[in-house]
């Protein structure tokens, strides 16, 4: 059947999910959870590991930024020694010097310029930004898979509801079909027939609930808390499907700027180009100045030679003349890395253009799947209560039940994956467009 479809993308997100919301700690849990959809994804948006993550970056991102910053700010250091010679005089013949202990202060304020280091501000800037795209991203994520498995948990739940009413019709008509062979009006075969169909009815029940269980399982997952936590969904379908947003998608326009995947693209694109200044600017002049305070505090009345100049003021400046070429590869290679990236970046637009048009067939056909497959069930369960109703009255075989029986099994599970189709279609469809 196909719950199939619905088992795997599940197993899919959970395996995608498992190894980073298991390497965290887990918070104190409430032991029960109502949650409606906007909640979910609400605390999913708080608690989540991978975004806790990705939040994380954007603060190291941050940080980094600010290094660069404070690595072309004037640097201070301090220094304090003491020195102690025991009484010994330096001896210079005509006259000895003393050298009594001592302790010296020296504070060095020191700075250096050069073109890379200012370049690297602009390049930790653009990681900045790209770790803020990507924890927007990761939120987004985040939310639509908590949506796809809110959405799945109540169909799920809708779906068993459904075969539950199923096998109770069906139960009543094998008991019905057992006492008409007792009375010797019907055949065993009949009742047997029935009675094979009961045991499938409830083997399909009893797998329908593993999957619920499991979805329920990855939700928990999505929501970082722990498998003694219940979650109670307090919304239904009828609240949630909302097809005419899905048909207003459908008219939206595609501005590629607004899409994320895209504006990360763009930064590092602009990232690959400040490379090819940064390389040049590598084997660029160097500048650095420095002042030195220095005092010497004698600990001793006795003359002495202080050679120690409390002040001094240098300047360097570092010119690299030959490198052997390396530099003017290097500089290449990062022009080929930069044209590389926008070769990238415009397949990129292309490909999303197109992707743009498939997403809205994709929603547009997903919408008329839909109406098709609910004509579809309304029909199917119509006949099967026609069937039904006469196999009471020994007018119809139980081959005619159990094919109208499974043609209506079929249709339900049409009708859930068409429902399913239609939001991940909106789902695909509002990640490009940044909805």
């Amino acid at each position: 059947m196909r719950y199939r479809l619905i088992t795997i993308a599940v197993l899919a997100i959970m395996l995608n999910a498992a190894p980073v919301a298991f390497a965290q700690p887990q918070p104190q849990q409430q032991q029960h959870l109502q949650l409606s959809l906007v909640q979910a994804q609400d605390y999913a948006s708080l608690h989540n590991a991978t975004l806790q993550n990705a939040s994380l970056d954007v603060r190291r991102a941050e940080a980094a930024k600010w290094k660069s910053i404070a690595s072309l700010l004037p640097q201070i250091s301090a220094g304090v020694d003491y020195s102690n010679y025991f009484g010994y005089q330096m001896d210079l013949g005509m006259m000895k010097i003393a050298m009594p202990p001592y302790a010296s202060l020296g504070v060095t304020t020191a700075i250096g310029l050069s073109g890379a280091s200012i370049i690297g501000i602009g390049i930790a800037d653009i990681s900045k930004r790209m770790a803020d795209i990507t924890r927007e991203n990761t939120e987004q994520q985040v939310r639509d898979q908590v949506k796809v498995l809110y959405y799945s948990a109540l169909v799920t739940e809708e779906t068993i509801r459904v075969l539950e009413e199923n096998l109770a019709s069906l139960r009543t008509l094998h008991d019905m079909s057992q006492r008409s062979v007792e009375v010797g009006v019907a055949e065993q075969t009949s009742a047997d027939q029935l009675k094979v169909q009961v045991g499938m009815m409830e083997n399909t029940i009893s797998a329908t609930r593993r999957s619920l269980e499991m979805i329920y399982n990855t939700l928990r997952l999505q929501l970082n808390i722990g498998t003694e936590t219940e979650v109670k969904l307090t919304q239904s379908l009828d609240e949630l499907v909302n097809l005419a947003s899905a048909e207003a998608l459908l008219a939206e326009e595609f501005d590629i700027e607004d899409n994320r995947d895209y504006r990360l693209l763009k930064e590092s694109t602009e990232l690959a180009r400040r490379q090819i200044a940064l390389t040049g600017w590598s084997n660029g002049p160097t500048v650095s100045i420095f002042h030195q305070y220095n005092t010497r505090k004698y600990f001793s009345d006795e003359a002495t030679m202080n050679m120690t100049p409390p002040n001094m003021l240098g300047i360097s400046l570092k010119v690299p003349l030959f490198t052997s070429g390396v530099n003017t590869m290097s500089v290449r290679d990062a022009r080929l890395s930069y044209q590389k990236q926008l070769n990238t970046l415009e397949s990129t637009a292309l490909s999303m253009k197109v992707q743009y048009h498939q997403l809205v067939w994709n929603l547009r056909s997903a919408l008329e799947s839909y109406y098709t497959q609910k004509e579809n069930v309304e029909v199917a369960q119509s006949i099967f209560d026609n069937i039904a109703g006469k196999y009471e009255y020994g007018v119809a075989s139980s081959l005619e039940l159990t094919n109208a029986g499974t043609t209506l099994l079929t249709a339900r599970s049409s009708y859930v994956q068409a429902l399913m189709d239609i939001v991940n279609a909106q789902i695909s469809l509002e990640q490009l467009l940044n909805k």
